[in-house]
């Protein structure tokens, strides 16, 4: 693994933006920490396990959200990487259709990979558990918990699948395509609060989103030129929001609140969103200059290799530790108390160490497969037949990924036998559903990302 982590550093091309996989890294790292943070499982006088989450219990603690829910940042990653990626791809070959297959199994090999492995796992042990009874009241936090984090896969997917049409709209209109998802996410939310139209806020999941991926393909041709602005009018923008209209200071959900920020998306998301691609990019420069140190980009390699499987199961790791401590008899103090706080280092330290364990038997699948040739077999002259083909197949499998992924985060895997659903946009999906959706998904992704791409350059021939 060392040995692998100082090979790939020092082979590092020096056009490579290691700035972009620094921010990868520490934006799942933050979230990773929230999590272990703002979480609260405590009994009660009658020895029940409590969910609880400490901006409730605390609510001027909600301000740290303006800088901890850094998911737009992750986003504005994506869309950076997306764009080189498939831009790449596009100079190779001619075949529209087989690009965007190929596309979508490169992103989303070391994406699906290790996210298909913690389902089934997951999967097998939620029915485990169930079947020998298991702890009545930790384990049903745990089976409703340890799902909810697929939900930025789904909109990862969904991204990743956008990126080609969204892309040419860059090429075209450039600061105005996103400007137009921009105002599109406003028109949502004047429908939302306004108008009263009922339902329409579940666009924003794509416009909110969407707009700060295409932060990224602005951020890939240079012309995210005054991000101090960017900057200021995000901090403007979500501070008279949150001020003087319907939406709350949080940028993450609250319990008991009738208006999230953050599900479905809002406006104010959005703003936040500007504000932290704004500030990221001001630091840019020092920030390079510290990249170029050999210990440091090593220790981003190494840590990109294996931040998708971290943040898989790190919310296992956590509920793991609350786990021992209940077995070890330790009380679990109701959250914000003196005693809580106290509690803290070693909850997070404890964590910290079950995700290492957790990362260190699952990190392969996250390792990407040997790439197959990109070019024609040679006793082909032409594409595969079935090339023509892979571009609906993939986009048939990506559809279903993202909604198998989405319905499971939702649904969890809490009374599994019992059939247990929850509402996916029009249509009701139980957990064995969801998992049947995810992993047919990922199949048909695989398949047609396979299928060869006939380079440019013999097509010219």
């Amino acid at each position: 693994m060392a040995s692998d982590v100082r090979v790939l550093a020092e082979n590092t091309p020096a056009t490579r933006d290691r700035y972009m996989d620094l921010l990868r890294v520490a934006s799942l790292a933050t979230v990773v920490f929230g999590h272990w943070l703002m979480a609260a499982v405590s009994t009660d006088a009658a020895g029940q396990v409590q969910l609880g989450n400490l901006l409730a219990e605390v609510p001027q603690l909600q301000l740290l959200t303006w800088a901890l829910q850094i998911m737009p940042v992750f986003f504005f990653v994506g869309g950076f990487s997306h764009a080189l990626s498939y831009r790449s791809l596009e100079r190779k070959s001619e075949d529209g259709s087989s690009v965007y297959a190929a596309f979508l199994r490169t992103r989303l090999q070391r994406l699906l990979r290790p996210t298909m492995v913690f389902i089934l796992v997951w999967g097998a042990a939620a029915l485990i558990l169930q079947l020998i009874g298991g702890s009545p009241h930790l384990a049903d936090v745990t089976l409703r918990l340890v799902t909810q984090p697929l939900w930025f896969i789904g909109i990862y997917l969904a991204m990743v699948a956008f990126t080609p049409p969204l892309l040419k709209l860059h090429e075209r209109y450039g600061w105005g395509a996103f400007g137009g998802l921009v105002a599109a996410a406003a028109a949502v939310d004047l429908l939302r609060f306004a108008a009263g139209v009922p339902y329409v806020e579940f666009l924003n999941f794509a416009f909110v989103w969407l707009a700060v991926h295409q932060l990224g393909f602005l951020r890939a041709d240079g012309r995210l030129r005054l991000p101090s602005l960017l900057a200021a009018l995000g901090v403007v923008g979500a501070s008279a929001l949150v001020a003087f209209g319907p939406y709350p200071l949080s940028m993450v959900g609250m319990p008991g609140e009738k208006v999230s920020n953050m599900a479905p998306p809002t406006f104010a998301l959005l703003c936040h969103g500007l504000w932290l691609v704004g500030a990221v990019e001001l630091v840019r420069r020092p920030a390079a200059r510290w990249l170029r140190q050999p210990k440091v980009w090593r220790t981003v390699v190494a840590a990109n290799g294996i931040s998708m499987t971290a943040f898989l199961w790190h919310l296992t790791a956590m509920l793991g530790v609350y786990g021992v401590l209940l077995g070890l008899d330790v009380t679990l103090p109701a959250p914000a108390t003196a005693a809580w706080w106290a509690q803290v280092p070693v909850r997070v330290v404890g964590a910290a160490v079950l995700t290492a364990v957790l990362v260190a038997a699952f990190r392969g699948f996250e390792r990407p497969a040997a790439a197959r040739p990109v070019g024609p077999s040679p006793r082909t002259a032409g594409p595969s037949p079935r090339a023509g083909g892979s571009g609906p197949l993939a986009a048939l499998g990506i559809t279903l990924c993202l909604f198998g992924v989405l319905g499971l985060s939702m649904v969890g895997y809490g009374d599994l036998l019992e059939g247990h659903s929850a509402m996916l946009i029009a249509f009701r999906v139980t957990a064995p559903v969801a998992v049947a959706m995810a992993l047919c998904g990922w199949f048909l992704v695989e398949r047609a990302g396979k299928e060869r791409i006939r380079p440019a350059r013999e097509i010219s021939r």
